[in-house]
Protein backbone atom coordinates (compact mmCIF):
# COMPACT_ATOMS: atom_id res chain seq x y z
CA UNK A 1 0.00 0.00 0.00
CA UNK A 2 1.17 3.45 -0.78
CA UNK A 3 2.43 5.19 2.32
CA UNK A 4 0.53 8.33 1.32
CA UNK A 5 -2.85 6.58 1.27
CA UNK A 6 -2.64 5.41 4.85
CA UNK A 7 -2.48 8.92 6.37
CA UNK A 8 -5.33 9.98 4.11
CA UNK A 9 -7.51 7.12 5.32
CA UNK A 10 -6.67 7.85 8.91
CA UNK A 11 -7.54 11.49 8.41
CA UNK A 12 -10.85 10.56 6.76
CA UNK A 13 -11.74 8.24 9.63
CA UNK A 14 -10.94 10.97 12.12
CA UNK A 15 -13.07 13.45 10.21
CA UNK A 16 -16.00 11.05 10.09
CA UNK A 17 -15.64 10.41 13.80
CA UNK A 18 -15.50 14.09 14.54
CA UNK A 19 -18.56 14.79 12.41
CA UNK A 20 -20.50 11.96 14.07
CA UNK A 21 -19.48 13.23 17.48
CA UNK A 22 -20.40 16.78 16.58
CA UNK A 23 -23.90 16.20 15.15
CA UNK A 24 -26.78 15.28 17.51
CA UNK A 25 -30.33 14.64 16.22
CA UNK A 26 -32.96 14.96 19.00
CA UNK A 27 -36.40 13.35 18.39
CA UNK A 28 -39.63 15.21 19.02
CA UNK A 29 -40.80 15.36 22.69
CA UNK A 30 -37.26 14.53 23.84
CA UNK A 31 -34.74 16.64 25.66
CA UNK A 32 -31.03 15.94 25.97
CA UNK A 33 -28.92 17.41 28.74
CA UNK A 34 -25.35 18.15 27.49
CA UNK A 35 -22.36 18.39 29.83
CA UNK A 36 -19.00 19.92 28.93
CA UNK A 37 -16.18 18.40 30.88
CA UNK A 38 -18.72 17.06 33.43
CA UNK A 39 -20.57 20.35 33.92
CA UNK A 40 -24.06 21.07 32.65
CA UNK A 41 -23.79 23.05 29.47
CA UNK A 42 -27.22 23.16 27.82
CA UNK A 43 -30.36 21.17 26.86
CA UNK A 44 -30.68 20.10 23.27
CA UNK A 45 -34.03 20.77 21.64
CA UNK A 46 -35.71 18.51 19.05
CA UNK A 47 -33.99 18.59 15.64
CA UNK A 48 -30.37 18.89 14.43
CA UNK A 49 -27.88 20.04 17.05
CA UNK A 50 -24.08 20.42 17.11
CA UNK A 51 -21.82 19.79 20.05
CA UNK A 52 -18.09 19.99 20.59
CA UNK A 53 -16.57 16.56 20.17
CA UNK A 54 -14.73 15.12 23.11
CA UNK A 55 -15.58 18.18 25.25
CA UNK A 56 -19.40 17.79 25.18
CA UNK A 57 -21.37 14.68 25.94
CA UNK A 58 -25.08 13.86 26.42
CA UNK A 59 -25.71 13.02 30.08
CA UNK A 60 -29.50 12.36 30.29
CA UNK A 61 -32.25 11.85 27.75
CA UNK A 62 -35.68 12.80 29.06
CA UNK A 63 -39.22 12.38 27.69
CA UNK A 64 -41.25 15.55 28.22
CA UNK A 65 -44.62 13.94 27.39
CA UNK A 66 -47.20 13.29 30.11
CA UNK A 67 -46.36 10.10 31.92
CA UNK A 68 -48.50 7.65 33.93
CA UNK A 69 -47.16 6.04 37.06
CA UNK A 70 -49.13 3.39 38.97
CA UNK A 71 -47.89 2.64 42.43
CA UNK A 72 -48.20 -0.61 44.34
CA UNK A 73 -50.89 -0.98 47.06
CA UNK A 74 -49.79 0.78 50.20
CA UNK A 75 -51.20 0.00 53.69
CA UNK A 76 -52.75 3.03 55.35
CA UNK A 77 -54.34 3.26 58.82
CA UNK A 78 -57.61 5.18 59.14
CA UNK A 79 -58.76 7.23 62.11
CA UNK A 80 -60.80 4.28 63.46
CA UNK A 81 -57.66 2.06 63.40
CA UNK A 82 -58.46 0.04 60.28
CA UNK A 83 -55.76 -0.90 57.81
CA UNK A 84 -56.71 -0.36 54.18
CA UNK A 85 -54.64 -0.85 51.03
CA UNK A 86 -54.77 2.07 48.61
CA UNK A 87 -53.59 2.08 44.99
CA UNK A 88 -52.89 5.41 43.32
CA UNK A 89 -52.36 6.46 39.72
CA UNK A 90 -50.15 9.50 39.06
CA UNK A 91 -50.14 11.64 35.90
CA UNK A 92 -47.07 13.87 35.66
CA UNK A 93 -45.02 15.77 33.06
CA UNK A 94 -41.41 17.01 33.00
CA UNK A 95 -41.35 20.75 32.51
CA UNK A 96 -37.66 21.42 33.29
CA UNK A 97 -35.27 18.70 32.06
CA UNK A 98 -32.25 20.24 33.86
CA UNK A 99 -34.05 20.25 37.27
CA UNK A 100 -35.45 16.76 36.71
CA UNK A 101 -31.91 15.50 36.04
CA UNK A 102 -29.94 17.44 38.66
CA UNK A 103 -32.38 18.42 41.45
CA UNK A 104 -33.46 14.90 42.41
CA UNK A 105 -31.73 11.58 41.96
CA UNK A 106 -34.83 9.48 41.16
CA UNK A 107 -37.93 11.56 40.71
CA UNK A 108 -40.26 8.50 40.38
CA UNK A 109 -39.20 7.06 43.71
CA UNK A 110 -39.40 10.47 45.29
CA UNK A 111 -42.94 10.97 43.98
CA UNK A 112 -43.97 7.49 45.16
CA UNK A 113 -42.69 8.02 48.70
CA UNK A 114 -44.22 11.48 48.84
CA UNK A 115 -47.56 10.03 47.74
CA UNK A 116 -47.47 7.38 50.46
CA UNK A 117 -46.66 9.84 53.25
CA UNK A 118 -49.33 12.28 52.04
CA UNK A 119 -51.91 9.50 51.87
CA UNK A 120 -51.14 8.43 55.42
CA UNK A 121 -51.52 11.99 56.65
CA UNK A 122 -54.80 12.50 54.81
CA UNK A 123 -56.38 9.10 55.51
CA UNK A 124 -55.24 9.20 59.15
CA UNK A 125 -57.67 12.03 59.80
CA UNK A 126 -60.67 10.16 58.28
CA UNK A 127 -62.62 7.10 59.29
CA UNK A 128 -63.33 4.23 56.91
CA UNK A 129 -66.72 5.44 55.76
CA UNK A 130 -65.44 8.95 55.10
CA UNK A 131 -62.45 7.51 53.25
CA UNK A 132 -64.68 5.50 50.95
CA UNK A 133 -66.90 8.47 50.19
CA UNK A 134 -64.27 11.26 49.96
CA UNK A 135 -62.15 10.29 46.99
CA UNK A 136 -62.41 13.69 45.34
CA UNK A 137 -61.22 15.43 48.48
CA UNK A 138 -58.30 12.99 48.88
CA UNK A 139 -57.29 13.47 45.24
CA UNK A 140 -57.35 17.25 45.55
CA UNK A 141 -55.21 17.24 48.71
CA UNK A 142 -52.71 14.80 47.20
CA UNK A 143 -52.36 16.87 44.06
CA UNK A 144 -51.82 20.07 46.04
CA UNK A 145 -49.05 18.51 48.14
CA UNK A 146 -47.33 16.76 45.22
CA UNK A 147 -47.51 19.76 42.94
CA UNK A 148 -45.93 21.95 45.58
CA UNK A 149 -43.13 19.46 46.29
CA UNK A 150 -42.32 18.44 42.70
CA UNK A 151 -42.29 21.98 41.32
CA UNK A 152 -38.64 22.47 42.21
CA UNK A 153 -37.86 19.12 40.60
CA UNK A 154 -39.03 20.38 37.22
CA UNK A 155 -42.09 18.09 37.29
CA UNK A 156 -45.76 19.08 37.13
CA UNK A 157 -48.35 16.69 38.62
CA UNK A 158 -51.47 16.97 36.49
CA UNK A 159 -53.77 14.46 38.21
CA UNK A 160 -53.74 12.04 41.10
CA UNK A 161 -56.40 9.33 41.18
CA UNK A 162 -57.13 6.67 43.78
CA UNK A 163 -57.49 3.44 41.85
CA UNK A 164 -58.70 1.18 44.66
CA UNK A 165 -59.35 1.17 48.40
CA UNK A 166 -59.31 -2.36 49.79
CA UNK A 167 -60.44 -2.76 53.42
CA UNK A 168 -59.84 -6.04 55.28
CA UNK A 169 -61.94 -9.10 54.45
CA UNK A 170 -63.82 -9.00 57.75
CA UNK A 171 -64.67 -5.35 57.19
CA UNK A 172 -65.95 -6.19 53.71
CA UNK A 173 -68.26 -8.85 55.16
CA UNK A 174 -69.52 -6.43 57.81
CA UNK A 175 -70.11 -3.77 55.15
CA UNK A 176 -72.01 -6.25 53.00
CA UNK A 177 -74.19 -7.22 55.96
CA UNK A 178 -74.79 -3.56 56.73
CA UNK A 179 -75.75 -2.80 53.12
CA UNK A 180 -78.02 -5.85 53.08
CA UNK A 181 -79.67 -4.70 56.30
CA UNK A 182 -80.12 -1.19 54.91
CA UNK A 183 -81.70 -2.57 51.75
CA UNK A 184 -83.97 -4.85 53.78
CA UNK A 185 -84.91 -1.86 55.90
CA UNK A 186 -85.74 0.25 52.86
CA UNK A 187 -87.71 -2.63 51.36
CA UNK A 188 -89.69 -3.06 54.59
CA UNK A 189 -90.34 0.69 54.77
CA UNK A 190 -91.51 0.79 51.16
CA UNK A 191 -93.71 -2.26 51.76
CA UNK A 192 -95.21 -0.68 54.88
CA UNK A 193 -95.79 2.58 53.03
CA UNK A 194 -97.51 0.66 50.25
CA UNK A 195 -99.77 -1.17 52.69
CA UNK A 196 -100.50 2.11 54.47
CA UNK A 197 -101.48 3.82 51.25
CA UNK A 198 -103.56 0.80 50.24
CA UNK A 199 -105.41 0.80 53.57
CA UNK A 200 -105.96 4.56 53.38
CA UNK A 201 -107.34 4.28 49.87
CA UNK A 202 -109.52 1.32 50.89
CA UNK A 203 -110.84 3.23 53.90
CA UNK A 204 -111.55 6.28 51.77
CA UNK A 205 -113.32 4.10 49.22
CA UNK A 206 -115.40 2.44 51.95
CA UNK A 207 -116.18 5.85 53.42
CA UNK A 208 -117.30 7.20 50.07
CA UNK A 209 -119.33 4.05 49.48
CA UNK A 210 -121.08 4.35 52.87
CA UNK A 211 -121.72 8.05 52.28
CA UNK A 212 -123.19 7.41 48.84
CA UNK A 213 -125.30 4.53 50.14
CA UNK A 214 -126.54 6.66 53.05
CA UNK A 215 -127.33 9.51 50.68
CA UNK A 216 -129.14 7.10 48.36
CA UNK A 217 -131.10 5.63 51.26
CA UNK A 218 -131.91 9.13 52.49
CA UNK A 219 -133.11 10.20 49.05
CA UNK A 220 -135.14 7.00 48.71
CA UNK A 221 -136.75 7.50 52.14
CA UNK A 222 -137.47 11.14 51.31
CA UNK A 223 -139.03 10.20 47.99
CA UNK A 224 -140.98 7.35 49.62
CA UNK A 225 -142.19 9.67 52.39
CA UNK A 226 -143.15 12.29 49.82
CA UNK A 227 -145.02 9.63 47.87
CA UNK A 228 -146.85 8.39 50.96
CA UNK A 229 -147.62 11.96 52.00
CA UNK A 230 -149.04 12.73 48.57
CA UNK A 231 -151.01 9.46 48.62
CA UNK A 232 -152.44 10.24 52.06
CA UNK A 233 -153.20 13.77 50.94
CA UNK A 234 -155.01 12.55 47.85
CA UNK A 235 -156.95 9.98 49.87
CA UNK A 236 -157.88 12.63 52.41
CA UNK A 237 -158.96 15.01 49.66
CA UNK A 238 -160.92 12.24 47.91
CA UNK A 239 -162.68 11.31 51.17
CA UNK A 240 -163.65 14.91 51.89
CA UNK A 241 -164.49 15.66 48.29
CA UNK A 242 -166.78 12.61 47.96
CA UNK A 243 -168.27 13.10 51.45
CA UNK A 244 -167.76 9.45 52.51
CA UNK A 245 -170.26 8.22 55.08
CA UNK A 246 -169.27 6.45 58.33
CA UNK A 247 -170.10 3.07 56.82
CA UNK A 248 -167.17 3.18 54.39
CA UNK A 249 -164.81 4.45 57.10
CA UNK A 250 -165.92 1.64 59.43
CA UNK A 251 -165.35 -0.88 56.66
CA UNK A 252 -161.82 0.42 56.02
CA UNK A 253 -161.15 0.25 59.73
CA UNK A 254 -162.23 -3.39 59.89
CA UNK A 255 -160.31 -4.19 56.73
CA UNK A 256 -157.04 -3.03 58.37
CA UNK A 257 -157.36 -5.16 61.52
CA UNK A 258 -156.55 -8.56 59.90
CA UNK A 259 -153.23 -7.17 58.60
CA UNK A 260 -152.29 -6.25 62.14
CA UNK A 261 -153.06 -9.73 63.40
CA UNK A 262 -151.09 -11.52 60.64
CA UNK A 263 -147.71 -10.18 61.76
CA UNK A 264 -145.22 -12.90 62.80
CA UNK A 265 -143.86 -10.85 65.68
CA UNK A 266 -147.19 -10.56 67.50
CA UNK A 267 -147.57 -13.04 70.35
CA UNK A 268 -150.91 -11.54 71.42
CA UNK A 269 -153.36 -9.06 69.93
CA UNK A 270 -155.26 -6.41 71.84
CA UNK A 271 -158.63 -5.49 70.34
CA UNK A 272 -159.19 -1.76 70.77
CA UNK A 273 -162.38 -0.38 72.23
CA UNK A 274 -163.23 1.36 68.95
CA UNK A 275 -163.84 -2.06 67.41
CA UNK A 276 -167.37 -2.14 68.87
CA UNK A 277 -168.21 1.13 67.17
CA UNK A 278 -166.91 -0.15 63.86
CA UNK A 279 -168.83 -3.42 64.21
CA UNK A 280 -171.97 -1.47 65.12
CA UNK A 281 -171.57 0.71 62.03
CA UNK A 282 -171.06 -2.28 59.76
CA UNK A 283 -173.98 -4.12 61.38
CA UNK A 284 -176.14 -1.05 60.90
CA UNK A 285 -175.12 -1.11 57.24
CA UNK A 286 -176.16 -4.77 57.09
CA UNK A 287 -179.52 -3.84 58.60
CA UNK A 288 -180.05 -1.05 56.07
CA UNK A 289 -179.19 -3.36 53.22
CA UNK A 290 -181.74 -5.92 54.50
CA UNK A 291 -184.35 -3.21 54.65
CA UNK A 292 -183.57 -2.14 51.09
CA UNK A 293 -183.82 -5.72 49.86
CA UNK A 294 -180.16 -5.86 48.85
CA UNK A 295 -178.56 -9.28 48.71
CA UNK A 296 -176.98 -10.56 51.89
CA UNK A 297 -174.26 -13.10 52.41
CA UNK A 298 -175.27 -16.53 51.20
CA UNK A 299 -173.01 -18.39 53.55
CA UNK A 300 -175.07 -20.37 56.10
CA UNK A 301 -172.53 -20.01 58.87
CA UNK A 302 -172.46 -16.20 58.49
CA UNK A 303 -176.27 -16.07 58.51
CA UNK A 304 -176.42 -18.24 61.61
CA UNK A 305 -173.81 -16.10 63.33
CA UNK A 306 -175.73 -12.95 62.46
CA UNK A 307 -179.04 -14.44 63.75
CA UNK A 308 -177.38 -15.57 66.94
CA UNK A 309 -175.93 -12.11 67.50
CA UNK A 310 -179.28 -10.50 66.77
CA UNK A 311 -181.14 -12.78 69.20
CA UNK A 312 -178.52 -12.40 71.91
CA UNK A 313 -178.33 -8.59 72.12
CA UNK A 314 -180.69 -6.70 69.77
CA UNK A 315 -180.56 -2.94 69.76
CA UNK A 316 -182.60 -0.37 67.93
CA UNK A 317 -180.65 -0.91 64.69
CA UNK A 318 -181.00 -4.72 64.84
CA UNK A 319 -177.23 -5.29 65.44
CA UNK A 320 -175.41 -6.84 68.35
CA UNK A 321 -173.93 -4.19 70.63
CA UNK A 322 -170.50 -4.62 72.16
CA UNK A 323 -169.52 -2.48 75.09
CA UNK A 324 -166.00 -1.03 74.93
CA UNK A 325 -163.51 -2.93 77.10
CA UNK A 326 -165.75 -6.03 77.22
CA UNK A 327 -163.52 -9.17 77.11
CA UNK A 328 -164.12 -11.35 74.09
CA UNK A 329 -164.35 -15.10 74.23
CA UNK A 330 -162.40 -15.50 70.98
CA UNK A 331 -158.61 -15.18 70.85
CA UNK A 332 -156.80 -12.75 68.57
CA UNK A 333 -156.59 -15.07 65.55
CA UNK A 334 -160.30 -16.02 65.72
CA UNK A 335 -161.33 -12.39 66.07
CA UNK A 336 -159.18 -11.45 63.10
CA UNK A 337 -160.72 -14.21 60.98
CA UNK A 338 -164.21 -13.14 62.00
CA UNK A 339 -163.49 -9.55 61.12
CA UNK A 340 -162.03 -10.64 57.80
CA UNK A 341 -165.14 -12.66 57.02
CA UNK A 342 -167.39 -9.73 57.83
CA UNK A 343 -165.22 -7.42 55.78
CA UNK A 344 -165.44 -9.83 52.86
CA UNK A 345 -169.21 -9.88 53.21
CA UNK A 346 -169.31 -6.09 53.24
CA UNK A 347 -167.15 -5.99 50.11
CA UNK A 348 -169.44 -8.48 48.39
CA UNK A 349 -172.50 -6.45 49.36
CA UNK A 350 -170.83 -3.24 48.19
CA UNK A 351 -170.04 -4.81 44.83
CA UNK A 352 -173.64 -6.00 44.46
CA UNK A 353 -174.88 -2.54 45.36
CA UNK A 354 -172.54 -0.95 42.84
CA UNK A 355 -173.68 -3.33 40.08
CA UNK A 356 -177.33 -2.61 40.88
CA UNK A 357 -176.69 1.13 40.87
CA UNK A 358 -174.82 0.91 37.59
CA UNK A 359 -177.68 -1.09 36.08
CA UNK A 360 -180.20 1.56 37.09
CA UNK A 361 -177.76 4.39 35.99
CA UNK A 362 -177.96 5.94 39.39
CA UNK A 363 -174.99 7.12 41.51
CA UNK A 364 -173.84 4.28 43.74
CA UNK A 365 -174.66 4.47 47.40
CA UNK A 366 -177.37 7.21 47.09
CA UNK A 367 -180.30 4.86 47.66
CA UNK A 368 -178.62 3.37 50.73
CA UNK A 369 -178.16 6.86 52.21
CA UNK A 370 -181.78 7.71 51.42
CA UNK A 371 -183.07 4.53 53.03
CA UNK A 372 -180.88 4.98 56.05
CA UNK A 373 -182.21 8.52 56.51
Amino acid sequence: MDPVVIPILVAAIVVVFLVAATVRIVPQARRYNVERFGRYRRTLQPGLNFVVPVADRVNTKLDVREQVYSSQPKPVITEDNLVVNIDTVLYYQITDPRAAAYEVADYLQAIDQLTVTTLRNVIGSMDLEETLTSREEINARLRAVLDDATGKWGIRVNRVEIKAIDPPHTIKEAMEKQMRAERDKRAAILHAEGERQAKILTAEGTKQKDILEAQGTQQAMILRADGEAKAVERVFQAVHRNNADPKILAYKYLETLPHLAKSDNNTFWVIPGELTEAVRAVTHAFGDQSAMGLPRSTRPEEAATADADTDAAPDRDGAAELEPGTPLSLDAATAADEVAKRAAAVVSDAKAEAEAARASQAPPGREGRTSGG
